[in-house]
């Protein structure tokens, strides 16, 4: 009988181990002589600039740079719902000087709606900590002959295939948020993806599409300006910013939730001084008035969380979206 043999490491993977160990024994050195952070720091945005993310990006690494006392400074790298961006900060150096602004999509949708990944959604990233959750906001074009959810799920009974829903892109929030819909409420609106929220939500201001799962952080100011009609939140509870619409639970599907959560991530191996560092100095960041009510005026609710949390979150999440994603038929490869 042949004699196994233990697997030969690649002289890439082998360098590639040794790299790795290499920073993060330096990391944690930097960290005992306390000298973390000495330099500019970078937060990873894996979407394009201009758009939600963006904008809470640049209200956090403002306030991150004053509690660390280095500069933050956001690159977008925006593409593949998010994979592109996650990926990079997959593949840095975990000295805690690469930090991602991850939120369900990019971990918990995506680790079922692509085949394969460059990198484990749950082994290649350190969870820093929750930072806030947004909800999707169902809303209409304000001729829409509907000004309820109920109104809204009649209209598609009476017109099965003829409603449609947009979204920013297959296996987005705004679309499964729309195949839960269809199945909760026994209705056939048809899908339209959008290659980002910007123009879904223009084509439903047009009229172009009759629905759209927005979030809250993006349809705000539209809808208080009566651009569009919001019918109900799907958030667990009413969101302040929008204290009078109720959830789509209250307007009768019980159970129905399709909330976004955002957090920081950094590598796996970043030394555990260095993700408390960060964390300490997001909570700290997310106690401040001003920081809260830039957060609270997009629709966040600020929920700050301890690294162990976040990663419950993660784990929640991943299950619980892979269960739509697979029953939408959603695949992104």
């Amino acid at each position: 009988m042949p004699i196994s043999k233990k697997p030969e490491i690649s002289r890439r993977g082998f360098t590639s181990a040794l790299l790795g160990a290499a920073y993060a024994g330096s990391a944690a050195k930097a960290w005992a002589q306390g000298t973390y952070p000495s330099r500019a720091m970078r937060l990873i945005v894996p979407y394009p600039a201009g758009g939600a993310a963006d904008l809470l990006a640049r209200t956090l690494a403002q306030a991150l740079s004053e509690q660390l006392g280095q500069p933050v400074v956001i690159e977008n790298r925006g593409g593949a719902n998010g994979t592109i961006g996650s990926n990079i900060v997959a593949k840095a150096a975990p000295d805690g000087y690469t930090l991602l602004l991850d939120n369900i999509t990019f971990h918990a949708i995506n680790a079922t709606l692509y085949k394969t990944l460059p990198f484990n959604t749950l082994n290649d990233f350190a969870p820093v900590g929750l930072v806030g959750w947004v909800d999707n906001v169902l809303v209409v074009n304000p001729s829409t002959p509907a000004t309820s959810l109920k109104e809204l799920i009649a209209l598609a009974k009476s017109k099965p295939g003829q409603l449609t829903y947009a979204s920013s892109g297959a296996g987005s929030t705004s679309h499964l948020a729309g195949v839960m819909l269809n199945t909760a409420a026994g209705i056939d609106m048809l899908h339209v993806p959008y290659k980002g929220g910007a123009p879904a939500m223009t084509d439903v201001m047009g009229g172009v599409v009759t629905a759209y799962f927005a979030g809250l952080s993006t349809a705000l100011s539209t809808i208080e300006a009566g651009r569009l009609r919001a019918l109900a939140v799907a958030g667990v509870k009413r969101n302040a910013a929008l204290p009078n619409v109720p959830t789509v639970a209250e307007a009768g599907l019980t159970g129905f939730e399709a909330s976004n959560w955002y957090g920081l991530m950094v590598p796996t191996d970043t030394p555990a001084e260095i993700v408390a560092r960060l964390n300490a100095a997001m909570v700290k960041l997310l106690q401040i008035p001003d920081v809260r009510a830039k957060m609270v005026a997009q629709g966040y609710e600020v929920t700050p969380s301890t690294p162990k949390e976040m990663g419950d979150s993660m784990q929640l999440a991943t299950t619980r979206w892979a269960q739509v994603v697979k029953a939408s038929g959603a695949n992104a490869d």
